[in-house]
């Protein structure tokens, strides 16, 4: 049974609610002064604070996405320690697990799409990471055999895991309700997380003799899913979406790299690295590097990108809302003097930097992104 199923959170939940009943049920009965009665009022006051601490933690992690499986709680996970061959042929996709998708109407492949699990090579970067590619319903249909489809880079935060995506923010099951629905239209999403060298958070920047991990992201990815599934090659095919950290790498890789994707939404972003423990010099000492990626000073420095944005945030609970609405207010500034760069903006009235804000701002912002992916 999965770290994140559903079915472990209720059990964690039916089992502490037992153990608290049983503890108050048995609580006369172990009313005693001798050993036994002792060791049985601790011993029951132990496993129904153990068990609520479990249920607990079980549903945090579920909304949270902290770990995506048992192996990576107890740090036994080694699916990041893949080998990259650059000898091998091949176009740099390698599907490893297929699953299907919840939906009302059944589960078949034409019905609700699919979601495959795949580890994606990139020969220019040496990067090696696994994601998770959900395939819309149409793209089985014998109708669409020779269509291409737009895609969307969706990224999670740090440290985040990929399988937080699919079953805490229900990013397959959006896109296919607001296609169903004709509100978007049917897009293949490449759900990752940003650290694709873990542990160290690189915030998507090419790192001087480390990882090259915007590069995996702007050039390998993109042309490898291209070659592997029918989706189109330029950058109006393809959109980035993320939350926290993987908003701040959404913004920033259609801002430096319009030849790869023309939208980007940024949900709760930062607008610059942060330079700490998780992170190590992303910039080699180079002051001119840290700028370059610091988004406020791209907007003030370097010429406008032709790309659409979308940031979000919230009046109170999120720290960057200041930072939000400067940006967004930079940008607006560029659209006065004929500037190419686009804005739009989700403002909750209250929020927190979590997952029950994201899941409430992620069905409008693939909604905002297909309108503006081209399947041309």
């Amino acid at each position: 049974m999965g770290l994140t199923s559903n079915n472990i959170v209720i059990i964690a939940v039916i089992t502490a609610v037992l153990l608290f009943a049983a503890t108050i049920w048995l609580w006369p009965r172990l009313a005693g002064r001798g050993v036994t009665a002792v060791l049985g009022r601790v011993g029951m006051l132990v496993a129904t604070q153990l068990t609520v601490f479990a249920a607990f933690g079980l549903f945090a992690n579920q909304s949270f996405g902290f770990y995506g499986s048992w192996s990576d709680l107890f740090g036994k996970e080694d699916t990041p320690g893949v080998v990259v061959n650059h000898d091998t042929p091949g176009n740099g996709v390698r599907v490893t697990e297929t699953r299907h998708v919840k939906v009302d109407g059944g589960s078949s492949p034409k019905v609700a799409g699919r979601i495959e699990k795949v580890n994606i090579q990139g020969p220019v970067s040496k990067i090696a990471s696994s994601a998770y590619i959900y395939l819309p319903p149409e793209y089985f249909k014998p109708e669409y055999a020779k269509r291409k489809f737009p895609a969307a880079l969706v990224l999670t935060g740090y440290p985040g895991t990929t399988e937080a995506l699919i079953n805490g923010l229900k990013y397959p099951q959006n896109a296919h309700a607001l296609a169903k629905n004709g509100r978007m239209q049917p897009t293949i999403l490449v759900m990752m997380r940003p650290t694709v060298a873990p542990p160290r958070d690189t915030e998507c920047v090419d790192v001087p003799d480390g990882p090259q991990t915007e590069t995996y992201f702007t050039k390998d990815l993109p042309k490898a899913v291209s070659a592997h599934y029918r989706v189109g090659r330029e950058a109006r095919n393809w959109g980035v979406i993320g939350n926290s950290t993987g908003g701040y790498c959404a913004l920033k890789m259609a801002m430096r790299h319009p030849e790869a994707f023309s939208a980007a939404a940024g949900l709760s972003p930062m607008y610059k690295a942060p330079i700490d423990a998780t992170t190590g010099d992303l910039f080699g000492g180079s002051k001119q590097l840290e700028r370059e990626n610091n988004l406020m000073w791209r907007l003030d420095h370097k010429p406008a990108p032709p790309v659409s944005l979308l940031v979000s945030s919230s009046e109170r609970g999120e720290k960057n809302y200041r930072a939000t609405m400067q940006f967004v207010n930079k940008v607006k500034t560029l659209n006065r003097r004929g500037e190419p760069t686009r804005i739009s903006s989700m403002i909750l009235e209250t929020g927190g930097h979590n997952f029950n804000t994201w899941r409430r701002e992620v069905p409008a912002a693939l909604e905002w992104m297909g309108g503006r992916l081209s399947d041309r």
